[in-house]
């Protein structure tokens, strides 16, 4: 790796002046990657200290003691573009305990499930759900029930270029516009016809709250798509997706199919004026992802725990797969708060809430209208609508649409921090909206500060 990679990796993601980070990465890494540890951080990649562990259940190497900040170059252990990648793409599930195959790989039991599963009354699936998911709380990474490994690590990489220049204070873009201190997207799958029919009175609660929110119509197969339904959500200043193809759980499960879907697919978002996508059971493979035509996806989980394909991207903040921003789920989604883990209230989402927040991320959510049409669950619904708008009032987060915050993380990329005179400014178009926000080094950590002469 160049050295400029990781400098550059480091100031693109704060956006903070290019000359800050000096590193270089250690030119004998180990031939394999694998898991090991960095201070208190579970990392996959190569690294320096010899080979890493293969399972990340294995007693993992150390590599922070192969530190050198004393001088500049600080010389790094392992690369951290190519670890984050890893992390954000789920590069070491296939070396995790319990961890999937390939989505494009096959696999008999699931290809009968989703055959048999429009027959199965939900009880029965259920029955086969508790079975699958028995033992996910023994999952050790990703952490529960939020991991923010990424984001820790950017945040040492930022320790040590701060250190290492002998400054305890730097500015940068702040990560949300205005200088909301995090973001919230509600979104929402519509799976079946009664999903369909309960639209309108979703729409009703939430615009009741003040929150708009994002529906995933399933083009095909699933139920009837008028225009005039379509149109009513978009009257109403809702945004539509593409959810899928036709929800069989099959769509990544073999190229030739994928690239047939995925052209059919690209013609419904012309059709529906879609910009984002979600696939079905969130399934994914981010090595396919040339192929689909929309600024953003929603299908990486965080914490892929209660997911059927496991892993998760380890980072509460939106990212780039190819020229596709992942705008990742965040939280623990309503199907499986209520049905796998039979809890009727907020307490896990506010948990997750709190986690995101300390790290100014993007708070997500699935909500289903299919499974909040019981009163019991849209009683919690509603529940989670007051917190959220609770939290909007205190200046706490932004509750904005899917298509808002893509808009934003794309303008943010090409804004710039100048030197103007002695005072910082930024540059380019929609600077008006970003705010100059400072990082400080305070025992060892990062801890934000906005400017209040920006605010």
């Amino acid at each position: 790796m160049e050295q400029r990679n990781a400098n550059q990796f480091l100031t693109d993601h704060f956006r903070c002046p290019e000359d800050l980070a000096a590193f270089t990465v250690a030119a004998d890494l180990s031939e394999d990657e694998g898991f090991f540890r960095f201070g208190s951080l579970t990392c996959y990649g190569q690294c320096f200290s010899g080979p890493p562990a293969k399972l990340v259940t294995n007693n993992l190497p150390y590599v922070a003691q192969h530190m050198r900040i004393d001088r500049l170059p600080v010389r790094l252990p392992f690369d951290p573009v190519q670890v984050v990648d890893n992390l954000r793409f789920e590069r070491y599930v296939a070396n995790s305990p319990r961890g999937v195959k390939s989505p494009a790989s096959k696999n008999v039991i699931r290809d009968m499930y989703y055959l048999a599963r429009p027959l199965m009354p939900v009880a029965v699936r259920k029955q086969f759900q508790q079975m699958y998911f028995r033992g996910w709380d023994k999952i050790s990474f990703p952490a529960w029930p939020v991991d923010r490994t990424v984001e820790n690590i950017f945040e040492q990489l930022l320790c040590f270029a701060m250190k290492s220049r002998n400054i305890d204070k730097i500015p940068f873009v702040w990560f949300w516009p205005h200088g909301a201190r995090s973001c919230t997207i509600v979104t929402h799958d519509v799976e079946t016809s009664a999903g369909v029919d309960f639209c309108l009175q979703l729409m009703d609660l939430n615009d009741s709250f003040g929150i708009k929110s994002s529906f995933q119509i399933v083009p095909e197969g699933r139920y009837a798509v008028p225009t005039s339904f379509l149109e009513n959500i978009r009257k109403r200043g809702f945004e539509i997706n593409v959810h899928d193809f036709n929800h069989d759980g099959l769509l990544f499960c073999d190229r030739a199919e994928f690239l047939r879907r995925a052209e059919r697919i690209n013609r419904y978002a012309q059709q529906f004026g879609a910009l984002g996508f979600r696939s079905a059971v969130l399934y994914r493979n981010v090595d396919w992802y040339d192929a689909l035509d929309f600024s953003y996806d929603m299908s990486m989980p965080n914490v892929g725990h209660l997911d059927p394909q496991r892993g998760g991207c380890c980072t509460v903040l939106p990212f780039l797969v190819g020229n596709i921003l992942e705008l990742p789920v965040t939280t623990t989604q309503d199907y499986s708060l209520f049905h796998i883990l039979h809890d009727y209230s907020i307490h896990l989402w506010e948990r997750q809430i709190s986690l995101i927040r300390e790290k100014h991320g993007l708070i997500s959510f699935i909500i289903h209208p299919d499974y909040i049409i019981r009163a019991a669950a849209r009683r919690v619904y509603i529940e989670l609508l007051a917190h959220l708008s609770e939290l909007r009032s205190e200046g706490e987060t932004w509750i904005a649409l899917p298509r808002e915050v893509a808009a934003w993380w794309q303008l943010r990329s090409e804004l710039k921090l100048v030197n103007v005179n002695g005072s910082w400014r930024i540059e380019g178009k929609g600077s008006e909206r970003a705010r100059i926000a400072y990082a400080v080094l305070a025992d060892d950590k990062i801890i934000y500060e906005l400017d209040p002469a920006a605010t």
